[in-house]
């Protein structure tokens, strides 16, 4: 086995950290590198494919998206790939390529029986391995690792079928609060999260759920994009929000009912009619057709390219993440708080159990009523010497310290 492991990746808490290069590592999961907005699965990857060799196996067409007349880009590309027998491995960067899986599985979630669902599913498991066998057997990778990324449909059997010397699952967002999810999942997760040799995740929250079924289940903290989200950097103020009154109390991310409570956005908007609260991304058909609309004071953006999101939060000057509590929300590491306070700013947010991690850092409410006083309360405070501690504070969670703590855990695993 060609293991090499290295004491020199340093974590903010000053322990030594093992580093683990020369491997060739398989990555699966929910998001196709293709996919323009962000991911904790690229971040990773990009981070791994530092000291070791990467394939980042994006997510397989299946037969209703096949079919579909409404094709996003990249899976339109995808789709042209595998009719023209285009080329299925396209290197990203050095050591990191991204894989192209030709075969098409079935859509397969309409079943209302979790056995038939199985039986089908294995067809469509030993499809994806098959696939991924040619793409390692063209850029001779052996002795893989494998990290699944939260996909425990589509990688439930590749333990089995692929044989890696280490299975990993990575649980970053519990997906059973989703009925889509849920219906088997219920029962899929749990059994995929027993078999792997080691769970991951990025909150505590989740790590302890996935400790119910493995004993081997890890928290490896968060990283952020401490570069795309810099301080230091000089942003312009959008002209979209420029020409919006300030204070503004702003919020960036997807503007959906499943996460965010409708509740909180307008206890800030009736409190003062002189504070401007701005929602900047995509809006679901709940929050479209919501009152807030009426609300002159409240601003909806719309989705911004990423690259421009860090000028809009650099325009605000009080973060919120107004949070809904349930299954989906409870457990979730809410990277947004990171992303605000690496830029300095004041942060409200519901309070959860990995809010804990935040605590003095942010201003946590209980309840949709206490956050227009703690919206006060930011305002007030913010002071250059409050900016540097939020600023400080955040750079602490990088993406090399997460995937640290993954190497501890691979270190911890693999059989030398």
């Amino acid at each position: 086995m060609n293991l090499t492991l290295d004491k020199t990746e340093k974590h903010a808490d000053k322990h030594t950290l093992p580093l683990i290069k020369g491997r060739d590592i398989v990555v699966i999961g929910l998001q196709p590198w293709y996919y323009e907005i962000g991911s904790n699965c690229k971040n990773i990857a990009t981070q791994l494919s530092k000291h070791n060799r990467v394939l980042y196996v994006n997510l397989p067409i299946n037969r209703k998206t096949w079919h579909s007349k409404e094709k996003n880009p990249g899976i339109t590309l995808h789709c042209s790939i595998i009719k023209e027998k285009g080329k299925q491995v396209q290197e990203v960067k050095e050591n990191l390529w991204q894989h192209y899986p030709t075969s098409v599985v079935e859509s397969i979630n309409w079943l209302p029986s979790t056995a038939a669902f199985k039986a089908v599913n294995r067809l469509n498991n030993r499809r994806l391995a098959k696939d991924i066998r040619k793409a390692m057997k063209e850029l001779d990778f052996k002795d893989i690792i494998l990290f699944n990324d939260n996909d425990f449909f589509n990688g439930y059997g590749l333990k089995e079928l692929l044989s890696p010397s280490l299975y990993i699952y990575y649980c970053r967002d519990y997906l059973l609060g989703y009925d889509y999810w849920k219906k088997h999942g219920h029962v899929l997760e749990p059994e995929l999260v027993k078999k792997a040799d080691v769970a991951v995740a990025n909150s505590v929250y989740l790590s302890d759920y996935c400790a119910n079924y493995n004993q081997n289940s890890y928290y490896i903290g968060q990283g952020c994009n401490i570069e795309l989200f810099d301080h230091t950097v000089v942003h312009g103020i959008p002209k979209d929000l420029g020409s919006i009154p300030s204070p503004i109390i702003g919020y960036v991310g997807a503007v959906i009912k499943e996460r965010l409570d409708d509740r909180i956005i307008e206890e800030i908007a009736k409190a003062n009619r002189e504070w401007s609260v701005v929602l900047v991304g995509p809006e679901d058909e709940f929050f479209r057709n919501s009152r807030l609309h009426l609300m002159p004071n409240v601003y909806f953006l719309g989705r911004k390219p990423i690259e421009e999101l860090p000028a809009y939060v650099n325009g605000f000057d009080v973060c919120i993440n107004p949070q809904r509590i349930n299954n989906i929300t409870i457990g979730n590491y809410p990277l947004k708080v990171d992303e605000y306070l690496a830029m300095g700013k004041p942060v409200v947010a519901t309070r959860t159990k990995t809010m804990e991690l935040f605590a003095g850092h942010t201003y946590q409410a209980d309840t949709p009523e206490e956050y227009p006083a703690l919206v006060a309360q930011a305002l007030e405070e913010d002071n250059e010497e409050r900016q540097a501690e939020r600023i400080a504070f955040a750079r602490n969670h990088t993406w090399e310290n997460s995937v640290g703590e993954l190497y501890r855990v691979m270190a911890q695993h693999l059989k030398n």
